[in-house]
């Protein structure tokens, strides 16, 4: 299911966003946190997959590869741990900390009582935990219903203290931010709400430095690499920061925007058909679980109004298929690791494929060069393994191979 998004504009930024989200910001966090140990000091992979393309009809199709952008395994590994050490140094100015300092935990003696708080369905939640465990903070963790035993481990590892909910994620969002009026604890949260903005914006801009990396090549006066930039919705927050960064760099010469989420956690959609934030119309749950959110983050539709031009859904069964086409690479081009979020933006150029009216109002032709970000890798190899039938460390060893069949080196700049 598509929505073409009449309030979408083609115009210079705007100025009132810039000092929330712009590529300087985007930049600023790239460099706040480039000493992380937990993040990869290479740019994630741009892989190009032509034997794709030509099964789209369209020029060109680029994936972003987010899941080696840590060991954490995908794009979340930005925004937390940008806002957390942002939220440090807007605490305590007067000590003239500096982000790596802190990353590298030089102060965690004065952070020991510090707690952190945040709802998550796995990916956030385990970068915060990341974060705080170098840094030196506490950290609390909600978790809901839906999120697997595997999800809740690999963010324990951390360090982080475990509290379980019976009901969905926007319930887990309430909870932690009850808890943390109940105890004095800052909530870092992607989701922003009334009177909670600052954090949720810090997240935000830290997923600019996926934008920053992609458009470092690109001339500073020339057309866009891409016309299609597909981006998975959630909250928003993603979408937004990387929307943001390309708008600013181009203004009214920007790349069409396509936002994709699950069908039963539609918020963006419904956003769009309503003309503000607005709530999913379904249970929300979704295989997608990074993308399993009922309510539309009121910041970031700030920036996805004016600029997402399509707005679509994709089903569970469909983002399972293109898991299992990014694994095989079957025409050719390079296996990915591709976890069920990740691997949305290629469900939604899937179906556009299929329906000439969504085709049309993507604007996708012969002519078209489409950038997608594979948000995570197999950051619950279990479910990645029963989905597409094959282990992540099989994949990834039939993407060693390719690369050593047509020499193309490891490292990635």
């Amino acid at each position: 299911m598509f929505h073409l998004n009449t309030h979408a504009d083609r115009r210079p930024y705007d100025a009132d966003l810039r000092p929330w989200l712009s590529l300087a910001e985007g930049q600023a966090a790239r460099e706040r946190l480039s000493n992380w140990a937990r993040l990869s000091h290479q740019h994630t992979p741009l892989w190009s997959l032509p034997g794709l393309a030509r099964q789209m009809r369209i020029e060109s199709l680029t994936v972003k590869d987010e899941s080696k952008r840590s060991s954490l395994g995908s794009f979340k590994a930005l925004g937390a741990p940008n806002a957390l050490v942002k939220l440090v140094l807007r605490r305590w100015p007067e000590k003239g900390w500096t982000g790596p300092e802190l990353l590298a935990g030089l102060h965690a003696e004065a952070l020991k009582s510090f707690v952190v708080i945040s709802a998550t369905d796995g990916n956030h939640g385990r970068a915060l935990a990341a974060a705080a465990q170098s840094l030196g903070c506490r950290c609390v963790i909600v978790l809901h219903a839906h999120v697997s035993v595997e999800r809740e481990q690999a963010i324990a590892a951390f360090g982080a203290e475990i509290l379980r909910i019976a009901g969905n994620y926007d319930e887990s969002v309430e909870e932690a931010a009850r808890l943390a009026a109940t105890h004095g604890w800052e909530v870092v949260s992607d989701t922003s709400y009334e009177g909670y903005e600052e954090v949720p914006r810090d997240v935000m801009q830290g997923y600019g430095v996926i934008a920053d990396e992609l458009l470092a090549a690109a001339s500073e006066t020339g057309d866009c690499p891409w016309t299609h930039v597909v981006l998975q919705g959630g909250v928003g927050g993603m979408a937004a920061g990387i929307v943001s960064c390309f708008w600013d760099r181009y203004g009214k010469r920007r790349p069409r925007f396509i936002v994709v989420e699950p069908e039963q956690a539609d918020c963006l959609m419904q956003s769009a058909i309503e003309g503000r934030p607005a709530r999913a119309r379904g249970r929300v749950d979704s295989v997608m679980a990074g993308l399993a959110c009922g309510e539309t983050s009121p910041l970031a539709w700030r920036f996805l109004q004016p600029a997402v031009d399509l707005f679509m859904t994709a089903s569970d069964a469909q983002a399972e298929v293109a898991m299992r086409v990014l694994a095989e690479g079957p025409y050719g081009d390079v296996p990915v690791v591709a976890g069920e979020s990740g691997a949305a933006g290629l469900a939604a150029l899937e179906e556009l494929k299929r329906d000439p009216e969504g085709r049309k109002a993507a604007g996708l032709d012969l002519g078209s060069r489409v950038l997608l970000i594979n948000t995570e890798g197999a950051t619950a190899p279990s479910v990645y393994a029963g989905l597409v039938g094959r282990s992540a460390q099989d994949v990834m060893a039939a993407q060693t191979g390719w690369r050593h069949r047509f020499g193309i080196p490891v490292a990635y700049e």
